[in-house]
């Protein structure tokens, strides 16, 4: 397959082009050049927000992997002033999250794009980046793609839309659309960093404790994109390592900071992850491999 990368030289690009590159050929798009280690990779220079360059980007290609995003909410008070500081504009989260997967759908479709695989976000459930400081209403644990979402700021609700858009253009046009939700994804460093610095849990994680390494989520980028013709038209699905960041088995996180969760909660073991991966694992055989714990 012809498949295009969007956000080619962000943190997760090059570990999506590795899994990728021997068995298919790649079109790169990003702003900015990619790893230069990808030279000899076609690549386009180009903005999501220009609806020019996702119509460039997208000919004579058969699937998608859109890896490009706003990582976060730019205008969230907690935010906005840093951001600022750093010539960001305040709607750059909407800007690119939700107007970009606008024009790149539109330009998929007209060029007759079969499958578009997009790395969304576990914040499409709305746990983090709360803005009225109010906890999130867990349901169940561990949470799966049924629990409800709640999402307060523009990360999390472009990151949700997101997944509407890509479903109501595989309902309009047929084609077919995949949304992971990554935790935090961890690259080998950032793995070390924490093998080495992990401390004990002063207070409840808002985030969960979650996480997933770099290279899992380019196998499970591409396990979807090479298995989508048995798939259902249009799917979401969580993607996170089996265990926590924590160092605390994950029942005794609960009784420590939320025993009022602890009757919602369905059998944890061990250090086990606050989200549950089945429906990957079922779909397309997908399994966590990379870990940051001493053994």
């Amino acid at each position: 397959m012809r498949v295009l990368i969007t956000g080619a030289s962000g943190a997760l690009g090059p570990f999506v082009m590795r899994a990728l590159m021997e068995r298919h050929d790649l079109v790169l798009m990003s702003r900015r050049p990619p790893d230069p280690a990808f030279a000899a990779l076609p690549w386009i220079q180009g903005d999501l927000t220009v609806f020019d360059d996702c119509q460039r980007a997208v000919q004579g290609v058969d699937a998608i992997q859109h890896l490009a995003a706003q990582p976060s909410p730019v205008d969230h008070p907690r935010l906005r002033q840093r951001a600022a500081a750093q010539g960001i504009p305040f709607d750059a989260t909407f800007q690119s999250n939700m107007l970009g997967l606008y024009y790149l759908m539109h330009a998929a479709v007209a060029a007759g794009v079969g499958c578009v695989v997009m790395a969304g976000s576990n914040c499409a459930l709305g746990h983090g980046y709360r803005i009225s400081q109010t906890p999130f209403p867990i349901q169940a644990l561990p949470i799966d793609e049924s629990h409800p979402a709640y999402p307060e700021d523009s990360y999390s609700y472009s990151k949700l839309a997101g997944e509407m858009l890509l479903a109501s253009s595989t309902r309009a046009y047929g084609i077919r659309t995949y949304v992971t939700r990554p935790g935090a994804i961890y690259t080998p460093e950032r793995r070390q960093h924490l093998a080495h610095h992990a401390t004990a849990a002063t207070a409840w994680d808002p985030w969960l404790w979650c996480w997933v390494g770099s290279e899992d989520v380019a196998n499970a980028h591409r396990l979807l994109m090479e298995h989508a013709e048995h798939l259902p038209l249009h799917e979401v699905y969580y993607l996170t390592a089996d265990d926590t960041t924590a160092l605390e088995p994950s029942a005794a996180l609960l009784a420590q900071f939320r025993p009022d969760l602890l009757p919602c909660t369905k059998g944890l073991h061990g250090q086990q992850s606050f989200f549950a991966t089945e429906k990957l694992q079922q779909a397309v055989g997908w399994q966590h491999h990379t870990a940051w714990r001493q053994t």
